[in-house]
């Protein structure tokens, strides 16, 4: 490669001329030898970060989206099938391995053999009160092995193999890297996976790991909340020192009936979390079973409380897949309602702010095409804040993600680990 005219700082070593005709290697021994030991670090870098991409890895516990920041935007990567998501399903079928839409589209005939939700179990020890609840919801077995929930399936006639939850993100996120390097042309080392804000250390190692068994050489973990910002460009705001400071509050709906709350403040070149707060959708499960047994059987408490249990979890996954018109529609009003704008209340308290104080409401996943929560939104803040939805906001995740991976590669950013 011919390297040209440049601005950079090794321009004040060598002639024009030189730096048109010389490629970076015959440059870089240049400058070493003139004892530009600094500009022929920087030569030797810009190259490699001419030939590199970062990828924006949004590893969803429903569904997965991969970017990549090219020509001045983000450019969400398709599916084999074409789609901007792939479904995080693995399917085992004795020949073969499935991934993606294919997986689930087999998975009535191969229950037993096809794994799904698998983020649910990441980084968990078996014993896990979650991990304990899945075991209940799921086709395919889960085992204890060494105190963690491993995937036992048969991916064989008569052979079985357990798996960890990192083993089958590993999967999942192998299929992303190589459909990225397919789009792209070229090989994939490096990416930037946002996890949620309440993942502990193991989850979100974990995580990492799996990316690293994936074939990922350097992976940057960054909160959701921060990629929804660099989405948005709230990064660019906040690096200008001159910047008033401002208060984003960031509402998610993460895809298994969890919600979570965050307030960054940006500005004056500070770029912070002022409150981060959550929903389980086990605690919303459970307030839901506990609205039907009310109003269903009002005092009849020998009802079949494993069907009960399951309506509620229906409910709750149909809120949180952005369908309005629930079977029972005054769920919404007694349960969803109090316990979401709880939710921000108190997001609210921790970050010791008044509802004036807030400047934007930036709305992800499914609760931006919910009207209702819309609607909450306004009436908790007075009519006084839009919430935004400008950037796609199933992709926002994964667009930060991106333009993380791009900003990584500038000298100003450190570097990735």
């Amino acid at each position: 490669m011919k390297r040209h005219a440049t601005s950079c700082n090794w321009s004040m070593c060598f002639p024009l001329c030189e730096l048109q005709e010389q490629t970076v290697g015959q440059l870089a021994l240049k400058a070493i030898s003139a004892g530009c030991l600094s500009a022929a670090i920087a030569m030797v870098t810009e190259e490699d970060n001419t030939l590199r991409s970062v990828i924006g890895i949004d590893l969803g516990t429903s569904s997965n989206r991969v970017g990549v920041y090219m020509n001045g935007h983000v450019e969400i990567i398709p599916s084999d099938e074409g789609n901007r998501t792939m479904p995080s399903w693995v399917a085992f079928t004795g020949s073969e391995t499935l991934i993606g839409e294919a997986a689930k589209n087999q998975a009535a005939v191969n229950a037993q053999r096809t794994v799904f939700d698998v983020k649910r179990l990441i980084g968990r020890e078996f014993e896990d009160k979650e991990v304990q609840r899945i075991m209940k919801l799921v086709p395919y077995k889960i085992v204890n092995k060494g105190g963690k929930p491993y995937i036992q399936v048969e991916i064989e006639d008569e052979e079985t193999k357990a798996f960890s939850p990192e083993e089958i993100s590993a999967i999942i996120v192998t299929k992303m890297k190589k459909t990225a390097e397919a789009f792209l042309g070229k090989k994939i080392t490096d990416a930037v996976v946002p996890v949620p804000t309440y993942y502990n250390d193991n989850q979100r190692q974990a995580t990492k790991d799996a990316c690293l068994l994936a074939g990922l050489n350097s992976v940057r973990i960054i909160d959701k909340p921060m990629a929804v910002a660099y989405a948005y460009g709230l990064h660019e705001y906040g690096l200008h020192e001159a910047a008033p400071e401002k208060n984003f509050l960031i509402f998610d709906v993460v895809g298994d009936g969890t919600f979570d709350v965050s307030i960054l403040e940006i500005g004056y070149g500070v770029f912070m979390y002022r409150a981060s707060t959550h929903l389980g959708g086990e605690d919303l499960n459970q307030r839901i079973l506990e609205y039907l047994i009310k109003n269903k059987h009002e005092k009849d408490v020998s009802v079949d409380l494993v069907k009960l249990r399951i309506e509620a979890e229906h409910a709750n996954r149909a809120f949180s897949s952005r369908v309005d018109d629930l079977s029972e529609p005054l769920i919404f009003e007694e349960v969803y309602s109090s316990l979401l704008m709880g939710l921000v209340n108190k997001a609210m308290e921790d970050a010791g702010l008044e509802k004036h104080q807030i400047d934007d409401i930036i709305l992800v996943g499914g609760s931006s095409n919910i009207p209702k929560v819309q609607l909450l939104l306004r009436d908790y803040f007075n009519g006084k804040v839009e919430p935004k939805k400008s950037v796609n906001p199933d992709e926002a995740v994964a667009i930060g993600a991106a333009v993380e991976g791009d900003l990584l590669m500038k000298p100003q950013h450190s570097a990735m680990c």
